[in-house]
């Protein structure tokens, strides 16, 4: 069996007048993330993954911040246009773990959703998909509240 690993790491600041979404689901906060698309950090993250582990580069080189067709973009069609990718033809998600990095706001309550959402979006059901939140104790600049980090691992199998 040929399986793949991939990890991704995302951050993203946060900026008034901003919807907050992640994992493709909007959360009610007082500010969202600055970004040329959505800013979708944990998204970002998990497509970051997917791509490394079959060392297709970065999201960054599939859809740069300077291509007006990604601004405001929701990131999860965006991972859908990674999964289409010919490359991923033959490969398919055994797991996917995603970890957000956040002093604020409180996340539990969306965590079902956000799993349903990745599960969605990655047509694999929805244990496969595991979402979830931790702080950094008031320490750096997610402790401080000015943004929001993410990382996320997949693993692929042929």
């Amino acid at each position: 069996m040929d399986i793949r690993i991939g990890q991704g790491f995302d951050v993203h600041k946060f900026a008034e007048n901003r919807e907050l979404v992640l994992c493709g689901v909007h959360v009610p906060c007082e500010a969202g993330l600055l970004g040329h698309s959505d800013a979708d950090v944990a998204t970002h993250a998990l497509m970051d993954a997917l791509l490394g582990a079959l060392a297709l580069s970065d999201i960054g080189s599939h859809f740069p911040d300077n291509d007006d067709a990604f601004k405001d973009i929701d990131s999860t069609l965006l991972l859908k246009k990674v999964l289409e990718l010919p490359e991923f033809a033959p490969w398919q998600i055994g797991n996917l773990d995603v970890t957000i990095i956040a002093q604020k706001p409180k996340l539990a309550p969306y965590r079902e959703a956000m799993r349903m959402r990745l599960a969605q979006v990655c047509n694999i059901g929805i244990d496969r998909v595991s979402v979830k939140f931790t702080t950094t104790e008031k320490l750096g600049f997610t402790g401080r509240g000015e943004g929001i980090a993410a990382s996320a691992v997949v693993l692929l199998s042929k």
